[in-house]
């Protein structure tokens, strides 16, 4: 029987092309020095496992709670972390738990030589890619028409879909300007290419479901996030007054808990989680919960731990969301501590599930080795 060792968090420095605004928002800009943590699981077996993310605080804490328990023991190590994460809000709030998660689902991949995925249940070996674009600015991204021309390039490229950030402070917002994207993207892509808009997150009712409205005829798929997601009466009021489907909560925590709520309240047609929720595990129960409702359920992000997650969901997730993308970013150039991308797209719009044990993530251990802020252990 395994037994967790160690909880470690190891940073290191790599050259990034994105820059966040004041509000978080990521734009491409001239290279800079950027740190990325990566958290690791060790066990007495000698397997190790790992996922991008984490903090020193979140792994003090796991070494007091996980050290000496079975890594297999991922149902029971849920629930802890949940528990304890109402006294330890900080380092186990559910971004940091998906991480410890999904390190424990690498470890189990790792120590059976199987994919996540396969040990979950497989349900399929690929899922279609949507182009998922950064936040509009004032260069790349700064008008419809600059909308337009990305659209139709990355349908180009292979894409099926197409979702669109409009424009959040300090560019926005601007619900005209969001319609007018809107109505760019779909004048250049036609009527086959399937459409999504993700715009700010704190308009009014009123300005919702008029945004709401002008989607309906444009014949988009779905509408996510258009207003204050902790008034959940809203969203049910919003998808009572449209046909447009509405999609989510995407921000607001509380994993399958929270979206059962907003199911039982009719506050969203397609439901929404990701790995911030509290991992892989989270993902699952709510997949299973859709499920029992006949309600789809998109994936919010990308990476290995959501297409391991796609790939054991046999109903819900139409689409993995590939991105952000931008016209002036390189996406793939912006993980070099990957020796291969985990998301590549093939020529059909499609990503493939990775196949490696674990998260199926091929990591550059010199490289990470070689940019360490840190001692190497």
């Amino acid at each position: 029987m395994a037994r967790i060792t160690a909880v470690e968090c190891l940073t290191f420095e790599f050259r990034s092309h994105v820059h966040r605004d004041h509000e978080g928002h990521g734009h491409p800009g001239p290279p800079r020095r950027a740190l990325q943590t990566l958290t690791r699981v060790r066990t007495d077996g000698g397997v190790d496992g790992h996922c991008a993310g984490g903090s020193e605080e979140t792994t003090a804490v796991a070494r007091r709670l996980l050290v000496g328990l079975d890594p297999f023991d991922r149902e029971a190590i849920h629930e802890l972390l949940r528990r304890s994460a109402r006294l330890e809000w900080r380092a186990l709030a559910g971004r940091m738990v998906g991480v410890l998660d999904q390190a424990l689902w690498d470890v189990a991949g790792r120590i059976t030589g199987l994919p996540a995925h396969k040990l979950l249940g497989a349900a399929r070996d690929r899922v279609p890619a949507y182009a998922s674009t950064m936040c509009g600015d004032d260069g790349g991204l700064g008008d419809p028409a600059a909308y337009a021309a990305f659209a139709r390039a990355c349908v180009e490229h292979g894409y099926r879909a197409f979702k669109l950030h409009t424009w959040m402070p300090p560019f926005g917002p601007d619900l005209r300007r969001d319609i007018a994207a809107c109505r760019a993207v779909r004048d250049a892509v036609g009527p086959d290419v399937k459409l999504m808009l993700d715009p700010f997150h704190h308009y009014t009712r009123e300005d919702a479901l008029y945004l709401g409205r002008a989607l309906e005829e444009l014949g988009f798929h779905w509408m996510e996030e258009p207003m204050d997601e902790r008034s959940t009466s809203s969203y049910a009021w919003l998808c009572r007054n449209l046909d447009l489907p509405v999609c989510g909560p995407e921000s607001i925590d509380g994993g399958a808990v929270t979206r059962a709520e907003w199911i039982v309240r009719g506050a969203a047609d397609i439901l929404r989680t990701g790995l911030e929720h509290g991992g892989i595990t989270s993902i699952l129960k709510t997949a299973h919960l859709c499920e029992a409702f006949g309600m789809r359920l998109e994936l919010h992000g990308g990476g290995a731990g959501t297409l391991q997650a796609l790939g054991a969901m046999a109903l819900p997730g139409e689409f993995y969301e590939r991105g952000l993308l931008h016209p002036e970013l390189d996406y793939e150039a912006e993980r070099p501590w990957l020796r291969t991308p985990v998301d590549a797209m093939d020529a059909e719009g499609n990503v493939r599930i990775p196949t490696g044990p674990g998260l199926g993530e091929d990591i550059d251990w010199g490289y990470v080795k070689e940019h360490l802020v840190q001692d190497w252990r």
